[in-house]
């Protein structure tokens, strides 16, 4: 960070604290014309350097009001890192590659974009493909500028966090809108941010800290490919980078004296982290790392060990699930972690339960892993487990209990398929924002529907209108909540081909395989069906593996899901994308084929959804099983990999031409 960019930041922190002791204190500690003369000073460098910080007392604009927050995508998806526990892990994903280590912050992810110097957006990460737009609190969060000297596009990624020593003194007077004190800092971080009233924002002390730079200063050769070089270039712009170390493989006590410096560091300056990421530096290699639906693999995260509490197991609770499963959960004496109240934890399957020896009454040791997820960890009292403790009768619907065994682990089933509890958490999961998304239906009243019979399975969701007078006449429904829910369901007969087949509840396939099914069928369920019917194998497609292609397979196979499917693609009108057309006839079928460098045509996805359209597989990495490479612009270590194991290397028109067989 330059020297002009520390008095900025200097400047526009004193000066605040002035203007506080001022207007809300009504004790001045300066002079009039002490404060001028540092005001003058500040706008003689916001002028000079072109920074302006987001909190400047320069910046006299009224905070913003908005009504509502509105949606965006992320043309670069915002995924998360995988995670692990063992250092031993870390050191051994790191290889020989040159890496950064970094503060994992705990707040909430934000992307800013700038043109020509400007702010233009600030958006939440969402889902990682669509996020909410916040731009209106951007003056009110520290350590984000609104104006910067580089005028090219930039893109930056960064934490939105509020520090442990601002959230004690907070959290003592603001309420969440359970009208309850907020329990931890990153939710008051999230609840902040995407308040409505900047105003408010502006009261929790939120600040920014960038992580990544997505796009800019590629004009500067020296970092052009180094994401710990873009990410200290920053600093000339005026943002304060996440706290980073940019190192390389030495032994397991080099990684872990690193890693405890950053977490002393992070205790010093009161700042939440959960655990500390490392990213690979080089931007073209982690390019050729590849990514899932839920997490780029150019990096790990490294979470710290969770805190155990010691509480007394008083009774198991058994859920039957949509598949039929009962899943067991713990119900235990209260304990605090995290500043939440937690008295219950889920129990997975019977082996978990059979391995941990449980017992009503044993002392067990119960943590929440990553600081979310509720988990028992450990029996203080081991005596052999208590097979009473397994329900003889489904708890819904009274039917007799089996057990199954699959992969060494066993599980409690319901055969019932008409439970209640079964079709009751199927209809939630068709409703559900990642399905069909209709707003108003909620689990308690889709229960009222279903036991006044008028739901029995997910077309009668279409035929509620038939029941109006019913539905208006109920407690807690009138005219304009039948309104309200009639014209959701109605919306929701405009949908896509991912929310279709995720609604269908297909085993295993989810968003993730949605999406790569919409990409090689074009959106055209029809195509999918008979592309299942014609027997296709889909463990051929990235991602999918046997038992993704035998659940497909198995569910068609079942006339009242092929019914269903038939019946309900007359109800709803599917929003079709279109791509270019395979060649069915092709000699890349059956092939495993690799893309690497900068394609003309496609982006990474766009190229492996495409050779999955051709009954290819596409691969992430160059070995011997290879059949092709597709070689684009600053190919990399790939084509070298690819000539050695005598893989064959085509260019993207050369591929093109096989594939289209011109």
């Amino acid at each position: 960070m330059t020297e002009n960019t520390t008095q900025i930041r200097n400047l526009v922190a004193t000066l605040n604290r002035y203007r506080h002791e001022y207007y809300n204190l009504n004790a001045p500690s300066v002079s009039d014309s002490q404060y001028d003369r540092l005001y003058d000073e500040l706008v003689r460098l916001e002028t000079e350097t072109g920074i302006v910080m987001s909190n400047s007392p320069t910046q006299t604009v009224g905070f913003t009001v908005v009504s509502k927050l509105e949606k965006t995508q992320h043309e670069i998806p915002l995924l998360s890192l995988e995670k692990t526990k063992s250092a031993e892990e870390l050191l051994a994903f790191a290889g020989n590659q040159r890496f950064m280590l970094m503060h994992k912050l705990d707040g909430l992810t934000l992307k800013l974009e700038y043109t020509d110097g400007l702010l233009t957006c600030a958006s939440t990460r969402g889902d990682g493909d669509v996020g909410e737009i916040v731009t209106h609190n951007a003056r009110a969060i520290t350590g984000i500028p609104t104006e910067i000297p580089y005028k090219q596009p930039l893109v930056v990624v960064g934490e939105a966090y509020i520090t442990t020593s601002d959230f004690a003194e907070l959290k003592e007077t603001l309420l969440d809108s359970t009208g309850k004190p907020y329990r931890n800092a990153r939710n008051l971080a999230a609840g902040s941010v995407r308040n409505l009233d900047a105003a408010e924002c502006a009261k929790r002390r939120v600040r920014f800290s960038p992580f990544n730079v997505l796009l800019g200063f590629d004009e500067d050769a020296e970092i052009a490919n180094s994401k710990h070089g873009k990410l200290s270039h920053l600093g000339i712009c005026g943002f304060t980078p996440c706290e980073n170390y940019l190192t390389s493989r030495g032994t397991l006590d080099d990684l872990m004296a690193t890693i405890d410096e950053l977490r002393f560091s992070a205790n010093h300056s009161n700042i939440p982290i959960d655990g500390i990421v490392l990213t690979f530096d080089d931007i073209a290699y982690s390019a050729t790392c590849g990514r899932t639906g839920h997490h780029f693999k150019d990096g790990l995260a490294f979470k710290f060990d969770d805190e155990l509490f010691e509480t007394v197991l008083r009774g198991v609770e058994w859920s039957p699930s949509r598949s039929g499963v009962i899943t067991p959960v713990a119900l235990f004496d209260t304990v605090e972690i995290d500043g939440t109240e937690v008295s219950r934890a889920s129990l997975h399957n019977l082996t978990f339960m059979r391995d941990l020896e449980l017992s009503i009454g044993n002392r067990i040791l119960v943590s929440k892993r990553n600081m979310i997820i509720p988990h028992v960890e450990e029996n203080l009292d081991r005596d052999g487990f208590d097979e009473r403790l397994i329900p003889p009768s489904c708890p819904s619907c009274g039917t007799a209990t089996r057990i199954r065994i699959s992969d060494d682990t066993e599980t409690l089933h319901c055969c019932n398929p008409d439970c209640g509890a079964q079709k009751l958490r199927k209809f939630v999961h068709f409703v559900g924002e990642k399905a069909m998304d209709i707003q108003g239906l909620s689990e308690a009243t889709l229960k009222n529907f279903i036991d006044n019979g008028w739901l029995n399975d997910f077309t009668d969701i279409y035929r509620l209108g038939e029941h109006e007078y019913e539905i208006r006449s109920m407690e807690g429904f009138g005219a304009k909540s039948w309104e309200r829910l009639w014209s959701a369901i109605q919306a929701s007969r405009t949908t896509t081909f991912e929310r279709f087949v995720v609604a269908m509840d297909i085993p295993t396939i989810g968003r993730t395989a949605a999406k790569v099914l919409n990409s090689i069928f074009d959106g055209d369920l029809d195509e999918l069906e008979a592309t299942v019917n014609r027997g296709y194998d889909f463990s051929a497609l990235e991602g999918f593996g046997a038992a993704m292609n035998a659940n497909i397979h198995c569910w068609f196979s079942e006339e009242e899901n092929y019914v269903l499917w038939e019946e309900l693609q007359e109800m709803v009108n599917i929003e079709k994308t279109t791509t270019a057309a395979p060649v069915a006839d092709n000699p890349f079928i059956g092939r495993t084929i690799v893309a690497t460098g900068k394609l003309v045509h496609f982006s990474r996805d766009s190229i492996n959804a495409y050779i999955g359209s051709l009954g290819a597989k596409a691969g992430s990495s160059v070995s011997a099983n290879t059949d092709y490479l597709i070689c684009g612009e600053k190919a990399g270590s790939k084509l070298a990999k690819a000539q050695e194991f005598g893989v064959t290397v085509l260019t993207e028109q050369e591929f093109l031409t096989m594939a289209q067989g011109v």
